[in-house]
Protein backbone atom coordinates (compact mmCIF):
# COMPACT_ATOMS: atom_id res chain seq x y z
CA UNK A 1 0.00 0.00 0.00
CA UNK A 2 1.56 3.19 -0.92
CA UNK A 3 2.37 5.91 1.96
CA UNK A 4 0.06 8.04 0.80
CA UNK A 5 -3.32 5.94 1.62
CA UNK A 6 -1.85 5.14 5.01
CA UNK A 7 -4.54 7.33 6.36
CA UNK A 8 -7.07 6.52 4.54
CA UNK A 9 -10.67 4.64 5.53
CA UNK A 10 -9.51 1.89 2.97
CA UNK A 11 -6.02 1.63 5.20
CA UNK A 12 -7.80 1.48 8.84
CA UNK A 13 -9.78 -0.74 7.76
CA UNK A 14 -7.24 -3.25 6.78
CA UNK A 15 -5.24 -2.55 9.52
CA UNK A 16 -7.86 -3.56 11.59
CA UNK A 17 -8.06 -7.07 10.18
CA UNK A 18 -4.54 -7.95 10.79
CA UNK A 19 -2.68 -9.74 13.34
CA UNK A 20 -0.19 -9.03 15.59
CA UNK A 21 3.07 -9.80 13.25
CA UNK A 22 1.05 -8.28 10.51
CA UNK A 23 0.40 -5.09 12.13
CA UNK A 24 3.68 -5.19 13.88
CA UNK A 25 5.28 -4.85 10.16
CA UNK A 26 2.62 -2.25 9.19
CA UNK A 27 3.73 -0.42 12.17
CA UNK A 28 7.79 -0.74 11.29
CA UNK A 29 7.02 -0.20 6.87
CA UNK A 30 5.49 3.24 8.39
CA UNK A 31 8.69 4.25 10.97
CA UNK A 32 11.04 6.38 9.08
CA UNK A 33 14.13 5.33 11.03
CA UNK A 34 13.32 1.68 10.11
CA UNK A 35 12.56 2.59 6.20
CA UNK A 36 16.34 4.51 6.21
CA UNK A 37 17.68 1.72 7.89
CA UNK A 38 16.49 -1.03 5.45
CA UNK A 39 17.52 0.98 2.05
CA UNK A 40 20.92 1.08 4.15
CA UNK A 41 20.87 -2.58 4.50
CA UNK A 42 19.56 -3.12 0.39
CA UNK A 43 22.19 -0.87 -0.89
CA UNK A 44 25.03 -2.53 1.46
CA UNK A 45 24.28 -5.89 -0.43
CA UNK A 46 23.61 -4.28 -3.78
CA UNK A 47 27.25 -3.12 -3.10
CA UNK A 48 28.67 -6.30 -1.92
CA UNK A 49 30.22 -4.44 0.97
CA UNK A 50 27.90 -7.10 2.80
CA UNK A 51 26.56 -10.13 1.82
CA UNK A 52 23.00 -10.57 2.29
CA UNK A 53 22.78 -13.18 5.42
CA UNK A 54 24.84 -10.85 7.23
CA UNK A 55 22.99 -7.67 6.84
CA UNK A 56 19.72 -9.46 7.71
CA UNK A 57 20.73 -10.35 10.62
CA UNK A 58 22.26 -6.89 11.74
CA UNK A 59 18.80 -5.47 10.59
CA UNK A 60 16.53 -8.21 12.47
CA UNK A 61 18.99 -7.44 15.94
CA UNK A 62 18.86 -3.77 15.90
CA UNK A 63 15.26 -4.43 15.40
CA UNK A 64 14.23 -7.31 17.10
CA UNK A 65 12.96 -9.19 13.89
CA UNK A 66 12.84 -12.34 12.95
CA UNK A 67 13.15 -13.39 9.12
CA UNK A 68 11.64 -16.84 7.63
CA UNK A 69 13.94 -19.21 5.98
Amino acid sequence: MPTSFWRSVEAQEQLNRLDRSGFAMEFLRRNPDYRKDWSRMRRRIAQGTLGEDAARSDLARRWGLSFCP
